[in-house]
């Protein structure tokens, strides 16, 4: 089956119709320096956990992000490639690289919608709070607005 076919139909329900995942490419990649955390178990469920955990800790601008399972562990982490000035120990993550070579690439990105006035003003509201992010920065979570 098809990997962008698998992440739409296994995590529908968390993106609903916010995001649109891309086709994969083959992508050839160097060894990336990144910070992680390792989901509780390789269900959706403990997934997506760990990605809204550390994607709140880490902040999202200016980031690569990384899904990577390793198949003879069965262990899945969440990633982010590492920037000068991070510190993945002081916010309770961990070290490592993703080695180089070849990986399947597919994208996750937003759709924006031309006009909100469709959506529930509970929903516009729970988006419209801004949070702080790692560095002390004030950024928006409302995806209509970025």
């Amino acid at each position: 089956m098809c990997l962008a076919r698998v992440l739409r139909s296994r995590y529908s329900h968390a993106m609903g119709s916010w995001f649109q995942v891309s086709e994969p490419v083959r992508v050839l990649r160097k060894d990336t320096p990144v910070m992680f955390m390792r989901a509780s178990s390789d269900t959706a469920e403990a997934i997506q956990k760990a990605w809204a955990h550390f994607e709140g800790a880490v902040g999202l601008r200016g980031r690569k992000f990384f899904g990577a399972f390793d198949v003879s562990s069965r262990e899945y982490r969440v990633c982010a490639e590492l920037k000068e000035d991070d510190d993945p120990e002081g916010i309770g993550f961990e070290r490592a690289t993703l080695a180089g070579g070849a990986y399947l690439r597919a994208r996750l990105s937003a759709i924006r919608p031309a006009s909100t006035d469709r959506f529930p003003k509970s929903l516009l509201s729970s988006y419209s709070a801004e949070r702080p992010t790692r560095r002390g920065h004030r950024s928006s979570s409302n995806p209509a607005e970025t």
